[in-house]
Parts: structure tokens; C-alpha cells; sequence
């Protein structure tokens, strides 16, 4: 490789709990490395805490990034670079040429994947970003503690999670109904088994979302129709981002039938060298300390490739 071509054991694509969980593990290995973290606001901006990591609970999203970096800056083998990645080229000496938006490139071994995915949230609802992250959450794990106790409702288009409604969230509130489109298949059994359970189901499109600075209290459909809720289970769809998806087409990398990144037990994804962590990989592990978890897991699986 060029010398003018900074030279990394791995480049790590993505700054969250995934990427620096890894950059720290690869650190203790004394791996050079080097994390690409957009300058955009990351995916979890909103998030007023991250909870669920041992001694780190309540801490925002940004001062456990400040933290790590601190942590990280003491050994002095991890570089950060505020750009993203544009490309993943595998050269035929061995090794990777990333290409980064800010015209630079790196070389590295071994390049880990840990750039989540994005929300697509819903187009024209009057006060959705105003309540996401606070009272229209996508998880009840992340932070259904903060909801407890209060009128929730399920925005489902699938009878089986709607279903959910019925019995899965009474460990936060003993007050759940489903909110479904007019067209959800088997929507008559939905709402017969959801009464049968306390509950109940309610068909309509959202336009709007009453509240008072980010507390929801009543949910409007398209039709007129007014609901009192204060907590809307919502998770949005996704999507990988511009990356992941180039490398789908140029590198052959598998993802499966729901559009996640495929990898084995010790993240490897199905290109030689490329491993990846995190939420581009699952739709059910979405939690940071699971992410955490994972990127843990791919930084071992790379220092000890490289013993063979």
C-alpha cells in the first residue's frame, strides 16, 4: 500500500456501542484501529438515557460516547475520523482500501461493520418527532420504564404483534390497546381475542399526535377519531444504510430475507476479512448492550484470525 495511505489492523465503521466496544477490545489486543463515525446526528439521538449497561445507566447517548473516548484516547491506539464511509474495496495483495467521504481513504486488515440502520419514520403525522424517543418509543425494554404506568396503544399492520397488546406489555401498564389500518388481515379475530384479553383493537390511520412538549396525551386518526393515549409502542421501519447496501451489490455481501446483514457466531459476514456488529445484523437484539455484546465478540473473532 502507498505510504500516503494511513495503514490500520482494522477500520471500524460506525461509532455506537457496537464500534467502540469493539475499537476498545481490539485496543487491549493492541490492535491499531481506526472508527469512522458520521457527523450526522446519530440514530439514537432522541434517547434521553441509555439503560440496561452496568454502571452506565441513565447516561445520555453522547456522554457514553464522551466516556469511551476518554477511555480510548488513554492507550492511544484508536483513531476517530468525524466522516463516513463510502466504499469497502478488497485489494488482491490482501487487506481493504476504504474509501471515506472526506476524500481520504485507509487500508486495514480486517474491517468491522457497526453502522446500525436508519428509521424511516412516518410521513405526515403532526407531532411524531416531537414524541419520539419520549412517548412514542420503539422499544419497551429501552425504555418502557419511563412509561410506565400510563395509557399505552400498539401501532401494528401485522395481527400477530397486535395481538401482543393483549398480555405482552402488562409489565409496564395494565392499559393496552392496538391501533391497526383498515386493511389488517384477520383484523375481526385481532379484536375479538383483544377484548377477550381486556384490550381491544382500533382501526385507522394516524394524523396526528396531541401533545405537550413531547408528552402525548391523545392520539387523532384520519377520520376524526380521538383516542386518549400517553404512550404509543411504535417501532418504524428500517432500512441499512447507503453502504451496506453498495457493498450488497458490489461485494456479494448475503443479508437474509428481512434485509439484515448475515453473520456467523463470531460475526464474520459472508466476505472474507468484513465482519459486522449491531443492529444492521438483527431486528431482535436492538438493545446497546447487546450491540455492546457483539461488537465484543467480532474484535475477538478478528485478533484471533489473525493468529492463523
Amino acid at each position: 500500500m502507498s505510504t500516503s495511505t494511513p495503514e490500520y489492523d482494522t477500520v471500524i465503521i460506525g461509532g455506537g456501542p457496537a464500534g467502540l466496544t469493539a475499537a476498545q477490545a481490539l485496543t487491549r489486543y493492541r490492535h491499531r484501529s481506526l472508527v469512522v463515525e458520521s457527523p450526522y446526528p446519530p440514530r439514537n439521538q432522541a434517547s434521553r438515557g441509555a439503560h440496561g449497561m452496568i454502571g452506565l445507566d441513565c447516561a445520555t447517548p453522547a456522554e457514553v460516547r464522551d466516556r469511551a473516548w476518554r477511555e480510548l484516547n488513554h492507550y492511544g491506539l484508536a483513531e476517530l475520523r468525524r466522516t463516513t464511509a463510502d466504499d469497502v474495496v478488497p485489494l488482491p495483495e490482501g487487506g481493504f482500501r476504504v474509501r471515506l467521504a472526506d476524500g481520504t481513504a485507509a487500508w486495514a486488515r480486517t474491517v468491522l461493520l457497526a453502522t446500525g440502520v436508519r428509521d424511516l419514520h412516518p410521513e405526515g403525522v403532526e407531532g411524531f418527532e416531537e414524541c419520539w424517543g419520549r412517548t412514542v418509543i420503539r422499544c419497551p425494554f429501552c425504555i418502557g420504564w419511563e412509561n410506565a404506568d400510563r395509557s399505552w396503544a400498539v401501532i401494528a399492520d401485522d395481527p400477530d404483534y397486535a395481538l401482543m397488546a393483549g398480555t405482552a406489555f402488562r409489565a409496564w401498564s395494565g392499559d393496552v390497546i392496538a391501533i391497526a389500518p383498515l386493511d389488517m388481515d384477520r383484523a375481526d379475530q385481532v379484536r375479538r381475542t383483544l377484548q377477550e384479553a381486556g384490550s381491544d383493537l382500533v382501526q385507522g390511520d394516524i394524523a396526528r399526535l396531541h401533545h405537550h412538549n413531547g408528552d402525548l396525551h391523545t392520539v387523532e386518526l384520519a377520520d376524526g377519531t380521538r383516542i386518549a393515549r400517553q404512550t404509543l409502542l411504535w417501532p418504524p421501519s428500517q432500512e441499512q444504510v447507503p453502504l451496506v447496501r453498495r457493498l450488497t451489490t458490489t461485494l456479494g455481501l448475503v443479508r437474509d430475507d428481512d434485509g439484515f446483514v448475515t453473520v456467523d457466531a463470531t460475526r464474520r459476514t459472508s466476505v472474507p476479512g468484513l465482519y459486522a456488529a449491531g443492529d444492521l445484523t438483527t431486528q431482535w437484539e436492538r438493545g446497546a448492550i447487546e450491540a455492546a455484546a457483539a461488537g465484543a465478540a467480532a474484535a475477538g473473532a478478528i485478533h484471533f484470525a489473525g493468529l492463523h
